[in-house]
């Protein structure tokens, strides 16, 4: 049990940077990490300990905050204000890019924002986020390569200036 115990913790951060890019909340960040880790402190003995905990704990968070959209039936959007407080980043410019990329990333479809954020922020490897979201590892690849695909296209300008070079 130690070994759980040893995991969990050394599982937290992940877990919540990972709950925070879902919510875009601290506070409802706290309130799904803390949910996750009561209920797998209750039913750890579905854990299989040959196997990774990470994977395991972000399929239950997963599980909740799906669940917790389900019955509230409209998603509330979250103004980015408290996402920009966290990573503050110094230049305006480099504000806006990242509203941009939230607002971008939000917009994505579920399946391919989650595999993405599995990843990205939740700390896993491919392994691991194919485990936790209960797909194969080349259908999460896929789903990460079309959502940075389509952050890609959608970080474009929509018209390059017509810069000329004076010799």
């Amino acid at each position: 049990m130690s070994g759980f115990n040893t995991q969990l913790n050394d599982a937290l951060p992940d877990l919540w940077r990972y709950a925070f890019s879902l919510t875009r909340n601290s506070a409802s960040a706290d309130d799904l990490v803390q949910d996750c880790v009561e209920r797998a402190l209750r039913k750890r003995w579905l854990w299989l300990s040959s196997k990774p905990l990470k994977p395991w704990l972000a399929r239950i968070m997963l599980n909740i905050y799906r669940n917790q959209m389900k019955a509230n039936e409209t998603r509330s959007y979250v103004q980015y204000d408290e996402t920009l407080h966290l990573s503050c980043p110094s230049n305006p410019e480099d504000r806006v890019e990242l509203t941009e990329l939230l607002k971008n990333i939000d917009n994505l479809p579920n399946d391919q924002k989650e595999a993405l954020l599995a990843v990205t922020v939740g700390g896993m490897d491919y392994k691991e986020a194919s485990d936790a979201l209960c797909i194969p590892i080349g259908t999460l690849m896929s789903r990460i390569s079309r959502a940075r695909a389509k952050l890609r296209v959608r970080d474009k300008p929509l018209h390059k200036p017509n810069i000329r070079s004076v010799k």
